[in-house]
């Protein structure tokens, strides 16, 4: 399933001159097998004599037999002779069998092992889960008997599948430690867990809106994807240092001016900070939203990977903001509310008096 197409290259697609040289008939002629491999050489492939120089230009001058006297198998067997040590000239077809023999167009190898290819294409799916697939259907043919695979032959898979394997077992250190040295950035600027586990929650609040868009623009993971949610890490991770920094601001501020004694003070500071970030954060999403926006639309020489760095981040700035504006301020009451006095409900005709 999802496979649109499937070429096997030709293994046995070229026809070849092979010249089996007699051992025994050279011997009664007093002659080696380099000698008439020597003649061969210049009656079929040809000798470089000398080079001709043209100016700047330099061409080679060689010699070898007539087309006529090398066009077919009898011309090579009647035509090709081969001096003797006495003087006699042999023809070929007394000294050699020479006939024509199938074999591959060309030898591919790889870490000195011949292979051929089959080269598969894929839609409706990501590369990853096919070649799972795929593998699971080749074992099992293997298995029930309807592929035999002869001894010294193994499948591999390779192409973009190879590529993405061996970009995951990257992924695999580079995105954890992205992670962690921002958390360490972070702790050392903030010198507490608690702050630097408050900013790390925009971590997974961004990845909200990149898996969405990822699923409504029908992308699938890939090492442009990964990239693109490494950026946006960075991105939604100075989102929640700013908004933290304006509550602490106005959390401070209550603080010293004495106001600071109820969970309902609590409230308004945080509400005081939240709103005053309200216009810096929008501006900020408004910025990077808009610049990753023609990436979308682009066309042309890379734009498929481009397009893949840009969706998470454009869907990830938009949930982090969100949350950030939403969820930040309940987590930072919910943290700094611990240790004030319950608020107390105040008499109405006793506000009204005052």
């Amino acid at each position: 399933p999802h496979t649109t197409s499937a070429f096997a290259e030709r293994v046995m697609g070229g026809h070849y001159i092979v010249i089996n040289i007699n051992r025994d008939a050279i011997a009664r002629y007093g002659l080696t097998i380099g000698d008439v491999q020597d003649v061969l050489q210049v009656a079929l492939g040809g000798m470089t004599l000398t080079t001709t120089v043209e100016g700047l230009e330099r061409y080679t001058i060689n010699l070898r037999y007539d087309r006529d006297f090398r066009s077919n198998l009898k011309a090579l067997r009647d035509d090709v002779v081969i001096p003797t040590p006495a003087g006699a000239q042999v023809p070929l077809g007394e000294l050699a069998d020479i006939k024509v023999e199938d074999g591959p167009g060309s030898i591919k190898t790889e870490a000195a092992v011949p292979q051929a290819w089959i080269y598969v294409d894929i839609a409706g799916i990501d590369v990853g889960t096919y070649v799972k697939n795929a593998q699971r259907a080749v074992d099992e043919a293997i298995a029930k008997g309807e592929i035999h695979l002869p001894p010294g032959y193994n499948i591999y898979w390779s192409g973009q599948y190879e590529y993405m394997v061996r970009a995951r077992q990257r992924l695999m250190v580079v995105v954890p430690v992205t992670l962690l040295i921002i958390m360490l950035i972070i702790y050392l600027n903030t010198r507490s867990a608690v702050k630097t586990a408050i900013v790390m929650l925009s971590v997974p609040f961004s990845l909200v809106g990149s898996v969405w868009t990822l699923y409504w623009l029908h992308y699938n993971l890939s090492v442009a994807v990964w990239v693109g949610m490494i950026a946006l890490a960075g991105v939604s991770a100075e989102i929640g240092v700013v908004m933290l920094l304006y509550l602490d601001l106005a959390y401070e501020q209550w603080k010293r001016e004495g106001k600071m004694r109820t969970p309902a003070d609590l409230r308004d500071a945080i509400y005081h900070g939240a709103v005053k970030r309200l216009r810096p954060t929008a501006m900020t999403a408004s910025v990077i939203i808009v610049g990753l926006l023609p990436i979308l639309w682009s066309s042309g020489t890379g734009a498929d990977v481009m397009k893949r760095i840009a969706t998470p981040m454009v869907g990830g700035v938009i949930t982090a903001t969100l949350m950030a504006l939403l969820i930040y301020p309940a987590i930072y009451y919910l943290w700094r509310s611990r240790g004030l006095a319950p608020a107390v409900a105040e008499n109405p005709s006793r506000r009204e008096t005052q």
